[in-house]
């Protein structure tokens, strides 16, 4: 059901809307700002938004990094330390979290994070994460200083939080709304190809992301089985001691059968037994699905774990992981230094490696916040909210501003004049009007969807059940929540209101034109 949506955005949004940004950059050959200052006066706010979003996933996305750096250091164990629960304190059993929870789940809440029971409780940080995180800064800044150069089902379709879902997916992925691409695609030739460019990506990162599903919903599978053979396990192991009954006399088969049989021929015993009977439901088990850092961090360790040389594996696991991060990590930073470096006013007084230093730095002491025990709270407000309905609105006024601002027939014969190809009817419809439309269309199902939902929640990490319970967002997070989106969007009219009031007052009544 997602897979419709994911290849109708690929093909209206994404790859259009990618190539829009490397033509820009490209032909511009600035940073965003400077791109889309060019393009008009009034729009530099745009590319100031895209800085601001790409800063906020630079200070919580590193923060993934600095939790593979921690897993790939503990991945040269025997046994892995998630494979197993510990040991109580009186070495009479195992802990009671990790025996509600799972030993990924254990080793992921409590090792990892070491999480508070909400994101009022702040506690302090964590002085592993924190020095991983450092670690991870260190990494990037290394990798900057090489310079930009040389870095080589039917329901759910009517659900219009799945077209979102999709649109969101592609926007991350292929970076756009980011400036990373209008930063990277200033370093091209004027004559590349950069149509050719945008086809060749689009369809190899949605191949690809297409080809992990397939992997990602094996595991889910597996793992689905696993904790219901294990739920069932634990119920037949539970019954036959209780009733002193025959070892192998119970079986998943006939277990359903025994359990009415029980409570008809001892309703009292039964009663006492009952609380302690799960409810074992492979369905439920397929519908519990883990997103986000609990995909990467819970669900492959528990396939990890279960694998013959499970340590070379998870080092091959994390690895990997490290060097999508660190790329992904330098996608967003040249996205920000592109536009320093560009201003000479900032260039006049710091060289680029000072002012990437700063950039590493700051983003750093920010990023501590996530290593704290209500961190991974905070990291999933910046996850969910501080790109999604910006990079939509980005985009959005992108596409107007290139086809009704600067105009569309005027950068169509650049372009041709740039790479020697002419636009052909399918990127001129998309950028012109099938693009924005839906665009619009999705930001008004984001906006719908949240207002309907009432009162924002988040996920919280119940030691004592061993799951995560739904609370309440307080007022301190919703004010949060409100200026990490405010303070990207409000870029673009401010900025534009400001241009026209200093050229206004400042030069007469001449206003900038595109």
């Amino acid at each position: 059901s997602f897979l419709v949506p994911y290849l109708i955005m690929l093909f209206v949004e994404g790859m259009p809307l990618l190539y829009m940004e490397l033509a820009v950059g490209q032909h511009m050959r600035q940073g965003s700002i400077g791109a889309w200052r060019t393009i008009s006066p009034y729009l530099s706010g745009v590319g100031i938004a895209s800085v601001v979003v790409s800063f906020f996933g630079t200070i919580y996305y590193n923060v993934i990094n600095a939790w593979s750096f921690w897993y790939l250091f503990h991945s040269f164990q025997d046994p892995l330390p998630w494979s197993v629960c510990p040991l109580n304190g009186n070495h009479t059993g195992y802990e009671e979290e990790c025996e509600k929870a799972s030993s990924t789940q254990y080793f992921w809440y409590r090792k990892t994070l070491n999480i508070s029971p909400s994101i009022q409780e702040t506690g302090g940080v964590q002085w592993e994460p924190a020095l991983c995180l450092i670690l991870a800064w260190l990494m990037v800044y290394l990798c900057i200083l090489r310079g930009t150069e040389s870095t080589g089902k039917i329901e759910q379709l009517a659900n219009p939080k799945t077209w979102v879902n999709a649109a969101t997916q592609i926007f991350f992925s292929l970076g756009l709304g980011f400036g990373s691409l209008i930063a990277f695609a200033s370093y091209n030739e004027p004559s590349s190809n950069c149509q050719k460019h945008a086809i060749t990506v689009s369809l190899i990162n949605s191949s690809t992301s297409i080809f992990a599903s397939i992997v990602t919903f094996s595991i889910y599978g597996f793992k689905a089985t696993f904790n219901y053979e294990s739920c069932l396990n634990k119920v037949i192991l539970l019954l036959t001691n209780s009733f002193d009954l025959e070892d192998g006399s119970v079986t998943a088969s006939n277990l359903e059968q025994v359990k009415d049989y029980l409570a008809s021929t001892d309703p009292s015993r039964y009663s006492e037994v009952f609380p302690l009977i799960k409810n074992c439901s492979l369905e439920s088990e397929l519908d519990t699905a883990v997103q986000g850092t609990g995909l990467a961090f819970i669900v492959y360790t528990e396939a990890i774990k279960n694998m013959e040389v499970s340590q070379l594996w998870s080092v091959l696991y994390f690895f990997m992981l490290l060097v999508l991060g660190i790329g992904s990590m330098l996608g967003n930073t040249a996205a920000i230094l592109t536009p320093l470096t560009d201003s000479k006013l900032i260039t006049s007084h710091l060289p680029k490696e000072a002012i990437s230093g700063l950039l590493c730095l700051i983003s750093c002491a920010v990023g501590l916040v996530f290593t704290m025990e209500a961190g991974n709270y905070w990291f999933d407000i910046f996850n969910e909210y501080a790109a999604t309905l910006s990079l939509l609105l980005i985009v959005l006024v992108e596409t107007i501003a290139l086809c009704y601002v600067y105009g569309l027939r005027r950068f169509e014969n650049e372009l041709q004049a740039m790479t020697g190809r002419a636009l052909n009817w399918y990127w001129k419809a998309m950028w012109a009007c099938v693009s924005p439309l839906l665009i619009i269309g999705l930001l008004l199902f984001y906006l719908s969807d949240y207002i309907l939902t009432g009162t924002l929640q988040y996920q919280a990490w119940d030691a004592t059940q061993g799951q995560l319970v739904t609370k309440d967002y307080p007022a301190y997070a919703l004010a949060v929540i409100g200026l990490l989106v405010a303070s990207s969007t409000m870029c673009i009219p401010l900025v534009a209101l400001g241009t026209f009031i200093m050229y206004r007052y400042k030069r007469g009544d001449t206003a900038p034109v595109a």
